[in-house]
């Protein structure tokens, strides 16, 4: 039997916002193995149809656009109003969002009150052969182990997927599909909560957004070999991570991490300096575009998802790389290139 699968789509002032389409790429492939239809959900205010047709575009075969004055913001007590209504009616099998603040706050209150069954912050999503469960798989016991979960009698089954854990979905202009524009009655719109501003959080040294990023392993050391690591980020223009190993022993604070108990990041251009490439570490960076390593151990891990290794002491290499970029006059080498330019 066919089923419905339902992205949470979001938007800021009108826009889509681009885990939509990572959201879509997720979807995608769960409907394909479940041979079931992928809706995408959306709140706002008298959105516009070419925005809604993006959805579309990228694999939505319906959007449902929730519109009203008081879901053109974000706000809890509405959208979960309005998302259990639309739940109720249409019955869908799965929802994924985002675990973004948006999916963090709405899916567990709209789980909650609808008693069903969610997965926060999963890494991967898959079908159960057989049962055509929804197999949710997430960190656990800080990042040590991979818990797979399945909700066996609960619908929908209800799960929230890492920002940047994979890539967007890619356009197919022209693609046909259903958008339908649903107005919610005005008493599911009340709510105790009032906007009063926003304040966007600027993040010192984001490291998940970062177009380039710099990454120290436990191979730089000592943490006196940082000034060499943001020499080399400062010369790219780029964010400094870490990875796990690196923060515990407080060389770094926790929002450099990056994998399974950190941040996922897909920079176009990613420099390892020291990392090993630990699996959990792997999983928050492997989809970057340019991945580039650094590391005297030629049998490393980060090795086997590099575009380009570098096998040799950080210590000769980083320098010499310095040098390199911030002189425009000298001879670059084909990797240099890379580096500077920060594509493949």
């Amino acid at each position: 039997m066919a089923a419905d699968i339902w992205i949470l789509a979001e938007q800021r002032q009108g826009k889509l916002l681009p885990v939509s389409f990572e959201l879509l790429t997720r979807g995608a492939a769960v409907a394909a193995k479940r041979g079931g239809r992928l809706h995408a959900v959306v709140f706002g205010h008298n959105l516009a149809e070419a925005e809604l047709q993006k959805l579309i575009d990228c694999g939505a075969d319906r959007v449902l656009a929730a519109e009203a004055p008081e879901l053109a913001e974000f706000d809890l007590e509405a959208c979960a109003a309005v998302l259990l209504d639309l739940i109720r009616a249409e019955k869908p099998e799965i929802l994924i969002a985002a675990a973004t603040t948006t999916g963090r706050a709405l899916l567990p209150y709209t789980a909650m009150t609808a008693r069903a069954g969610l997965t926060a912050d999963c890494t991967e999503l898959d079908i159960e052969e057989g049962s055509g469960l929804l197999l949710q798989t997430r960190p656990a016991i800080g990042g040590n182990i991979m818990a797979t979960i399945k909700c066996p009698r609960h619908r929908p089954q209800m799960a929230t997927v890492r920002p940047h854990s994979t890539k967007p979905a890619t356009a197919q202009p022209g693609r046909r599909g259903e958008i339908t524009r649903v107005r919610p009655e005005p008493a599911r719109l009340v709510s105790r909560i009032r906007r009063t501003g926003f304040k966007p959080l600027a993040e010192k040294d984001g490291i998940q957004d970062a177009k380039r990023l710099v990454v120290v392993g436990r191979g730089i050391k000592k943490p006196e070999t940082l000034v060499l690591a943001r020499a080399l980020a400062d010369a790219l223009g780029a964010a400094l991570g870490a990875s796990r190993e690196v923060v515990d022993r407080g060389w770094l604070p926790y929002p450099h991490q990056i994998g399974l108990s950190g941040k996922t990041v897909t920079p176009e251009l990613y420099v390892g300096l020291g990392v090993s490439g630990s699996i959990q570490h792997l999983a928050g960076m492997q989809t970057a575009q340019t991945i580039v390593a650094v590391n005297t151990d030629p049998e490393a891990q980060i090795f086997k998802v590099a575009d380009f290794g570098i096998v040799g002491s950080l210590f000769d290499i980083v320098p010499a790389l310095i040098q390199s970029l911030q002189d425009p006059q000298a001879k670059k080498s084909v990797l240099e290139q890379k580096l500077a330019k920060g594509t493949k």
